[in-house]
């Protein structure tokens, strides 16, 4: 904010109230130098693959490997009963890709990194590749995956962090809009 004040000028006059002209305000002293302001500290909120949070450990906060199975466990009860879904899945091996989804979930969100360990690099989209997931797919995926979500009871704030994940990831996996 300027210190002039703040008077109205005649109609039709073109200067200041005493007749000189305007002049632009002067500038401020010279800006303080980067050296001179405070530092951030850089805050992290989830750094993956074990590292704690700047909130804590969410894969303990919500009560570790046991929470993720039972997560995975009731999802994969919904998918045995779809049509769209279960075409996609091993029939034979579905302890396997219970146990694969459990430990993906679980490295990202802190827990042990057995995932990367065993299966290397996730590489969501290109291990998703073989299959057609479409949009329809993907709203099938969600609507099991938000059932066992709701099943775990977490608190509003953990399911909304945990939801949110889940449905950014299920968009980024269709790879197909052919019916």
């Amino acid at each position: 904010m300027s210190d002039l004040p703040l008077t109205p000028r005649p109609s039709g006059a073109s200067g200041g109230s005493d007749g000189r002209p305007l002049t632009p305000p002067t500038p401020p002293a010279t800006p303080p130098t980067l050296a001179a302001l405070p530092t951030a500290v850089p805050v992290t909120v989830r750094r993956g693959l074990g590292d704690d949070s700047a909130q804590g450990n969410f894969w303990q906060q919500i009560g570790g490997r046991p929470t993720f199975e039972k997560l995975v466990r009731r999802f994969y009860e919904g998918v045995r009963t779809d049509d769209v879904l279960w075409p996609m899945y091993p029939e034979g091996d579905l302890e396997g890709a219970i146990q694969r989804l459990t430990g993906f979930l679980e490295q990202y969100w802190g827990g042990p990194t057995t995932y990367s360990e065993e299966r290397g690099h996730p590489r969501l989209r290109m291990r998703h590749m073989p299959f057609r997931v479409t949009p329809e797919a993907r709203d099938h995926w969600l609507q099991h995956m938000r059932v066992a979500v709701d099943e775990l009871e977490l608190a509003p704030l953990d399911d909304a962090m945990l939801w949110g994940y889940l449905d950014r990831a299920a968009q980024a996996m269709v790879n197909t809009f052919d019916r």
